[in-house]
């Protein structure tokens, strides 16, 4: 067993898509890391406010924000919608 610990998927995804500009601007290293968070209930930076929203949406089947930073400081979102048909990586601007 490898010494990297692999997240436990809590979340299902859908299909994943992208917006432009997101795979225009980030690694695919940065998005497939924010999505093994994203599935894993990891909902990065996003306040308490909407870290609750989330964890309830666990259970409501709700729409689900999380909040990452690329490996060169970019901030951008993961989003899941409430039927958990499609996940789609994007950037703030984009939404």
């Amino acid at each position: 067993m490898s010494a990297r610990e692999v997240p436990v998927a809590v979340l299902r995804l859908g299909r994943i898509v992208s917006t432009p500009s997101a795979l225009a601007s980030l690694t695919q290293d940065d998005i497939l890391a924010a999505i093994q968070r994203h599935q894993a209930a990891d909902w990065g930076d996003v306040n308490e406010e909407d870290r609750a929203a989330n964890d309830q949406a666990l259970v409501q089947g709700t729409r689900i924000l999380s909040s990452y930073r690329s490996r060169r400081g970019l901030k951008f979102w993961v989003i899941t919608e409430p039927d958990r048909s499609s996940t789609t990586v994007l950037l703030p601007e984009d939404y």
